[in-house]
């Protein structure tokens, strides 16, 4: 049975199905959510919020599996992982589709999206070096002592909306080709492309029960949180969620890595290369709508930077607004007519507190997509940061911008800001680059890149009031997220051997 609906005509609307012990299953549920298309409000699927008996019965399914995928070989979990990257390859396009319906972003930016989590997969298939443990000969009189890195048995990952396929590829992947089993809780309101690569895990061989899926909200999220088999929680989303989980799992005995918001800024110096400087601000900005939590939302003009203000809002105006299948959109829709409520109240704030508003996308209108959840480019100046769109999360294409006199100044504004997920610099001068890597205090740095999410063999560095856990998703951190170290001393005795008598003391030699 498919874990995603049909497209064919049907005479009620498709479900999402769960997966539990190998099996994708109708929910029993009484309680379900409409998937909609955020360009056309076209209704897509309805998705349920599971039962209790369902969240409980496919951690149950991972808790029983694990007992024997715990013992499977390196060697055959990272053969999966093989398959599974090449599939993912071969079904991108298909999917990409699936999400720019689902949650809005434009084609090559779903890809995108499907891309960066193939690249967690790929660094999966690694497995054999990354999980290796460690052996030192005779610390003491014939003493070795080594370690073994071990899985930690049911792990659990809650993912959010902006990312459908990316983050949850961050977690899943890794956590199976560790030894450990998973259940998966996507984001409510856009899971079709998340259960299409599902299907390609189940596909390129993953056992019955090692990956299980569920749905719903607060509820499922705090029944993976508490369930006595649950040893470790993954979240990426927002503050107040994060919080939540971190808090309420961490009560209840769970590892738990939660990312979560974040208000990025570009700091601009004005020897930096003024035309990719631009650019790079307004793909940052706007691209996905400003719905990345690694968007650059802050702009931060130092000295004569500031005058490029006037091209900045320039280039903003040259970006096409339109749905996600169109060719050549740069900005698709939001993801609900919820988020463009709460985006544009947020407006409207700014307005009310006494921004410049240089740039207004508010009344954008596209043709053929009239009911679409469209804001155009939006960039505020004369910025505070005191101003409720400097403190809030937007979450929108909203740009504020914001202006210093010196480095020195820039610096201790951002590491004032709480968050501490991503940070930019754009400049020519590497003593200024040294000064500023070494100075802010922000967990992932960029120079002259505004997006510094690092490839795969690195993790996700987020930090402060975006990040609570010590250990990120993906790269080497992860590893030692979901999994265990169990540290071995041996002594062998043969016949040979001198009997030293009875010794009280802790020293071994």
């Amino acid at each position: 049975m498919s874990a995603i609906p049909s497209t064919a005509a049907a005479a009620k609307t498709p479900t999402v199905k769960l997966l539990i012990n190998g099996e994708f299953v109708e929910s029993s549920s009484n309680e379900w959510r409409d998937i909609v298309n955020p360009a056309t409000q076209e209704v897509l699927a309805r998705v349920p919020f599971a039962t209790a008996a369902e969240i409980d019965a496919a951690v149950r399914s991972a808790h029983a599996a694990f007992a024997q995928w715990k013992t499977t070989p390196i060697g055959t979990r990272l053969r999966i992982m093989l398959k599974y990257q090449a599939l993912i390859r071969e079904h991108m396009p298909r999917i990409a589709k699936i999400l720019t319906a689902e949650q809005g972003k434009t084609l090559p930016d779903a890809e995108g999206d499907i891309f960066r989590g193939l690249e967690v997969v790929e660094h999966a298939c690694s497995i054999g070096t990354l999980q290796l443990g460690e052996f030192a000969e005779n610390v003491a009189g014939a003493v070795d002592t080594y370690t073994l890195r071990q899985p930690l048995g049911v792990c659990a990952g809650i993912t959010p909306f902006n990312f459908p396929a990316m983050i949850p590829l961050w977690m899943f992947p890794m956590a199976i080709v560790c030894g450990n089993t998973f259940v998966l809780k996507p984001s409510e309101q856009d899971p079709l492309s998340t259960m299409a690569l599902v299907e390609l895990a189940i596909e390129a061989g993953v056992p019955r029960g090692v990956l299980n899926v569920v749905h719903g909200g607060k509820e499922a999220v705090d029944a993976l949180c508490t369930h006595e088999h649950v040893k470790a929680i993954s979240f990426v989303g927002s503050t107040a969620v994060g919080t939540h989980v971190y808090t309420l799992a961490s009560q209840h005995g769970k590892r738990v890595q939660s990312m979560m918001g974040a208000k990025n800024h570009a700091v601009v110096l004005p020897d930096a290369n003024k035309e990719q400087t631009l650019n790079a601000l307004a793909g940052a900005g706007f691209g996905a709508a400003g719905q990345r939590c690694m968007a650059t939302s802050v702009v931060v003009l130092v000295g004569a930077s500031q005058q490029w203000l006037p091209e900045l809002v320039e280039k903003a105006k040259t970006l096409k607004v339109n749905a996600g299948t169109e060719a050549g959109t740069d900005i698709g829709p939001v993801v609900s007519t919820s988020a463009k409520e709460r985006i544009l109240s947020l407006i409207g704030k700014g307005v009310e507190e006494g921004a410049t508003l240089e740039l207004d996308g508010r009344n954008v209108k596209v043709p053929g997509y009239e009911q679409g959840n469209f804001i155009g480019p939006t960039i505020f100046s004369n910025v505070t940061t005191e101003m409720t769109i400097y403190t809030t999360e937007i979450f929108g294409p909203v740009l504020v911008v914001l202006s210093v006199p010196t480095l020195d100044e820039a610096i201790a504004l951002v590491n004032r800001n709480p968050f501490g997920n991503g940070v930019g610099l754009f400049t020519q001068s590497g003593a200024a680059a040294r000064k500023f890597q070494s100075e802010i205090d922000i967990g992932q740095v960029g120079i002259n890149i505004p997006i510094p999410v690092p490839v795969p063999y690195f993790s996700f560095t987020g930090s402060r009031g975006s990040k609570l856990g010590d250990l990120g998703p993906y790269g080497k951190q992860v590893v030692q997220f979901y999994t265990q170290t169990k540290t071995v001393t041996a002594r062998w005795f043969d016949d040979a051997t001198t009997n030293d008598g009875v010794n009280t003391t802790i020293s071994l030699r």
